[in-house]
């Protein structure tokens, strides 16, 4: 991939995600307006349930599906993607099963309730179990869509038909007065989502050439154990953007989780340009290093670092310099976040300057170093989130965050040049 090229990619997935959350800005906007602080966190506590548990779920089926991806088409066989998707569903719902069951057997409401203080909780978390499967099959029809190159697609449904249905939702239950039920849609649109991208991904599948005798076949076992780690990492960083959130509710109300959660995902961001430069490069990384072009590989990591860097840095100046004004937008009572916003902000510049480490390790069969490497930033994260939330709420969260995104990415940075002699830090 020229650098032209890599250029065109990101910028195009970039628009789309950049449409993708000035949607979530306008429908953070709306709720957080229209809506209770309460509703506005309870839906925010839900959300951080499902990204932990939904990881759970999708035990990395989402992300070794590119890496599948990259590796047969390096071998010239990617009509093989199908049984592996095929495989990957079965996983899904067997953990999704699990989870529920898991759950039913040991918690019962006066436990949850009393852990997190409130009387909502075990109806909250029963909801969001309920809907695992549907947000799993999502994510991973979303990730197959882009692993058939269809990355525009993808990224409609992950930046924009995913917070359009939430937000169309929500009107339609501010005209009716059923503010209430905003939970229950937001759920409610990973159904729908979950039909529509199976569908989507059969229509794909159906152009694929027939299996022949290049095709490769993969166990569940094989699938799981090379998945299982990618699970691992992303549980890890699932965990780590929501435990303050969670934690916040145990020792604070949901109104500060509601001013916490408008400070995370003003600086979300700024992890744009990242998220949209690894969707780029993840497949071609995993083919790349399949065929050791190491110099390469290393032109490659070098732009994508440059122009992560370049269109973060001018989000975050106009964050930083009118964050009090920005968190205005959002109601006077929201300006309690600005420094817990600026914590978060300086936690991503670094994010930005370390460039795309953990798809990188993901990428190139190190999945459980990076997992070591997340597994010991979670555990400051959350050791640093129970020390200092009690004392400093929400402005404790952010700090913990920062800390542990700067613990593990420097880590990162080390490890990968150490093994391979690439340089992923921007030069």
């Amino acid at each position: 991939m020229s650098k032209k090229d890599l250029t065109q990619k990101s910028f195009s997935v970039l628009i789309i995600r950049s449409s993708g959350v000035l949607l979530l800005f306008g429908f953070t906007l709306f709720i957080t307006n229209f809506y209770s602080a309460e509703n506005v966190g309870r839906y925010d506590f839900v959300r951080s349930t499902l990204m932990v548990l939904g990881g759970i779920s999708l035990m990395g089926t989402n992300q070794s599906i590119i890496y599948y991806s990259g590796l047969l088409n390096a071998r010239k066989s990617i009509e093989s993607i199908r049984s592996i998707y095929s495989k990957m569903l079965k996983i899904i719902f067997t953990l999704s099963l699990i989870i529920l069951g898991f759950f039913m057997i040991f918690f019962n409401e006066s436990i949850i309730n009393d852990i997190f203080k409130n009387r909502e909780s075990y109806s909250l978390i029963l909801k969001t179990i309920l809907t695992l499967v549907f947000f799993a099959v999502t994510m991973l029809n979303i990730d197959t869509i882009r692993a058939l190159k269809k990355t525009i697609l993808s990224e409609m449904y992950r930046s924009i038909f995913r917070f359009l249905l939430v937000f169309i939702f929500a009107i339609i239950l501010l005209k009716t007065n059923n503010e209430e039920l905003l939970v229950e849609v937001y759920l409610l649109g990973f159904l729908l989502l979950s039909l529509f991208s199976s569908i989507r991904v059969y229509i794909l599948f159906k152009k694929i050439d027939k299996p022949n005798d290049k095709s490769e076949s993969f166990t569940i076992t094989e699938i799981f154990k090379t998945s299982s780690p990618m699970a691992l990492s992303a549980i890890a960083y699932f965990i780590m953007q929501s435990i303050d959130i969670i934690i916040l509710s145990i020792y604070k109300g949901f109104d500060q989780i509601a001013y916490y959660s408008v400070s995370v995902r003003l600086a979300m961001l700024t992890t744009l340009a990242l998220m949209s430069v690894n969707i780029v490069i993840a497949p071609r990384i995993a083919e790349i290093y399949e065929n050791q072009n190491m110099q390469k590989l290393q032109i490659l990591i070098k732009h994508s670092t440059r122009i992560i860097f370049l269109i973060s840095i001018c989000v975050l100046s106009v964050l930083f310099f009118f964050s009090e004004e920005i968190l205005s937008l959002f109601g006077q009572d929201y300006i309690i976040a600005k420094n817990s916003l600026l914590f978060l902000l300086a936690a991503q510049f670094f994010n930005a300057i370390s460039g795309p480490g953990a798809i990188y390790l993901n990428m190139t069969r190190r999945q459980k170093t990076l997992n070591k490497i997340l597994v010991f930033g979670l555990i400051i994260n959350i050791s640093l989130n129970f020390y200092l939330i009690p004392t400093e709420g929400i402005n404790g969260a952010a700090i913990a965050t920062l800390i542990s995104l700067i613990v593990w990415n420097t880590i990162t940075t080390i490890v990968i040049y150490s093994k391979d002699k690439i340089k992923i830090f921007l030069t």
